[in-house]
């Protein structure tokens, strides 16, 4: 259906109905409603790219992520999603698997397709040098991630301070033989390694490298790295993984070789997911606020795409230390939910 069908429908001309649809001044209401009324009885659908063509603005906004099979991710796209359509845009979510190509690829298409702007988790190769062309290209956010090269607005949490602290619970249990699992591509696997080692070090505990592993941040990788770790010589006492799936990954191999938590092992991630506070024992977590960051990626970018002019924010989320059963009994005074750290979102307009 065209607008001209509208306005021969209406008794009016083409260019009102176009006014109308565009929500521009100088109708008058009754003629306004008429031509609304028409268009509710046509069941007359926009055609929002030859609208973006003609606007040279598009009401798509990107979500590139590096993996939504995990959960974090998943949280992060339902926040976006929300926000963005109470504000009448749409969203194209990409997954990249930490490759810089498929990355590149989609953020091409992204500045082709006219998209309004970008939500981006960026791959380990673009974090460290983010290009000064890409940064100027298109409103953009960064989420999850920290990048040299560019000043972007950002949401995150503090990666190293959660492992940190994550890694000080275990060490107050009395474990001194700890292996952690971390991402090896990306800026926040990098950043948790960096805290889990940090904790040790502070506490006079050696870091074995065979306890200490990069790897891709999925669930085979988790699986199979848990695996090799228990079955060694002098397997590790406790075990902490850096995300979701590696979690998912590890209990499933701790579960499989039979050793039981915490005795025979305990264990920790950061990541809340749906299962680590059904699994018996529950497992102590890092909870990020993976909603709360994804809402607040989109709110800021909605306000770059209204202003491009305005300064850019790097906003640092809280995140929670939720004690379980999973390292081992805890005493009555131990809190169990702890704030890591907290930056509130600064209160510029």
């Amino acid at each position: 259906m065209r607008i001209k069908d509208i306005a021969d429908a209406a008794g009016v001309s083409v260019a009102t109905v176009s006014r109308v649809l565009g929500d521009k001044p100088n109708v008058r209401p009754e003629m306004r409603d008429k031509v609304r009324a028409v268009v509710r009885q046509l069941g007359y659908t926009p055609n929002l790219a030859a609208r973006s063509l003609r606007s040279k603005r598009s009401n798509s906004i990107g979500l590139i992520v590096a993996d939504i099979q995990n959960p974090f991710f998943a949280m992060v796209t339902r926040a976006v999603e929300d926000v963005a359509q109470a504000n009448d845009y749409s969203v194209l979510l990409c997954n990249t698997d930490e490759d810089p190509d498929k990355e590149r690829t989609y953020l091409e298409l992204m500045r082709n397709g006219n998209a309004a702007g970008v939500i981006l988790a960026p791959t380990g190769r673009l974090s460290r040098q983010f290009p000064p062309q890409i940064a100027s290209a298109m409103p953009l956010v960064i989420i999850d991630r920290r990048v040299t090269g560019a000043s972007l607005d950002s949401v995150g949490i503090d990666n190293v301070a959660a492992a940190t602290a994550l890694t000080r619970h275990m060490l107050e249990h009395g474990y001194t033989r700890i292996a952690g699992l971390f991402g090896a591509i990306s800026s926040t696997g990098r950043e948790r390694r960096e805290g889990f080692l940090a904790a040790l070090k502070e506490a006079g505990v050696s870091a074995p490298k065979e306890l200490v592993l990069s790897l891709p941040a999925k669930e085979p990788a988790g699986y199979e790295a848990t695996q090799r770790l228990l079955d060694s010589s002098r397997p590790p006492q406790a075990l902490i993984t850096s995300n979701g799936l590696l979690a998912t990954g590890a209990c499933k191999a701790i579960r499989d070789r039979g050793v039981p938590m915490p005795e025979g092992i305990a264990f920790a991630t950061i990541d809340e997911t749906l299962w680590t506070s059904m699994l018996r024992p529950a497992v102590t977590v890092v909870a990020q606020p993976a909603y709360a960051i994804g809402q607040t990626a989109c709110e800021m970018l909605l306000k770059r795409i209204a202003e491009s002019s305005r300064p850019t924010r790097q906003v640092v989320l809280a995140s929670d230390l939720v004690i379980r059963e999973s390292c081992g009994p805890h005493g009555p005074g131990t809190p169990r939910d702890v704030a890591v750290v907290a930056h509130p979102e600064p209160s510029r307009r």
